[in-house]
């Protein structure tokens, strides 16, 4: 599809006014944070909704579901005021490579961040850098892995530094970060600016990106998402990581 750059920007304006309202909310891993009200329970609902955020949507919310019925859907209190006994409750917990080895320690991190480092936010606002959330995603991933722990809980906390695209992560963080009146992302963290989001790039916007001229490296990685920040930054230096909702409406929605 070759579009002129002008042409371009308002293509993916109008498909950012299309999927960016609140019907787009109930079928997304959004949905989850959006159960609550309480800024604490958002984060952390928030957190864990996006790192099972992978394959079929409905599995996604199912699963989702099912971890705040185990945290007796008040994910902040039952994650500060547990016993580690208490976390052992989410036993027999698994969706795909996540199973309840990982949710405990999970628990037990969130646990960490809140008692010992300020919260997940404090975390991003502390190592943000003037462009990018991306050295702070590795920062959040040295941070998270502190306790003892399995070695293999270490794959569901992206790392760019090792090359990935941190689509999760990236995610999570319009979440947090992106502020407009649509009333899909939360807006609650004031400390970090939108205009540094990165755009979640997996197979559907990865897909999107390539066809529409956006995006020339072949794979989904952290470089990959550097390319199309710049890119999405060009057409909105002040909300880049709206465009997700284009790049994701016309691949996973519309198999454009």
């Amino acid at each position: 599809m070759k579009l002129k750059r002008h042409e371009l920007k308002e293509f993916l304006d109008e498909k950012v006014d299309q999927y960016n309202r609140p019907s787009f909310i109930e079928c997304d891993p959004i949905s989850i944070p959006h159960q609550f009200t309480k800024k604490q329970d958002i984060e952390t609902a928030g957190f864990l909704a996006a790192t099972i955020a992978w394959g079929n949507r409905k599995m996604i919310l199912r699963s989702a579901n099912r971890i705040m019925g185990m945290l007796d859907h008040s994910p902040y209190d039952f994650i500060m005021n547990s016993s580690d006994d208490e976390f052992r409750a989410v036993e027999g917990f698994v969706h795909r490579t996540f199973n309840s080895t990982d949710l405990v320690y999970f628990l037990e991190a969130l646990r960490h961040i809140y008692k010992n480092k300020g919260g997940l936010e404090a975390i991003f606002q502390t190592y943000q850098a003037t462009n990018s959330l991306q050295p702070a995603i590795h920062e959040l991933h040295k941070i998270f892995f502190e306790l003892p722990h399995e070695k293999r809980t270490e794959r569901h906390v992206s790392d760019p530094n090792k090359g990935s695209s941190a689509k999760k992560l990236n995610m999570y963080l319009r979440w947090m970060i992106r502020k407009d009146d649509k009333g899909v992302d939360f807006g609650i963290w004031d400390s970090i600016s939108p205009s540094i989001l990165s755009c979640p790039l997996d197979v559907h916007s990865g897909n999107v990106a390539r066809k529409l001229g956006l995006l020339k490296r072949k794979q989904n990685d952290a470089k990959a998402v550097v390319e199309l920040d710049e890119v999405l930054r060009n057409f909105d230096p002040e909300d880049p990581a709206k465009y997700d909702f284009a790049l994701f409406g016309l691949g996973a929605i519309e198999r454009f």
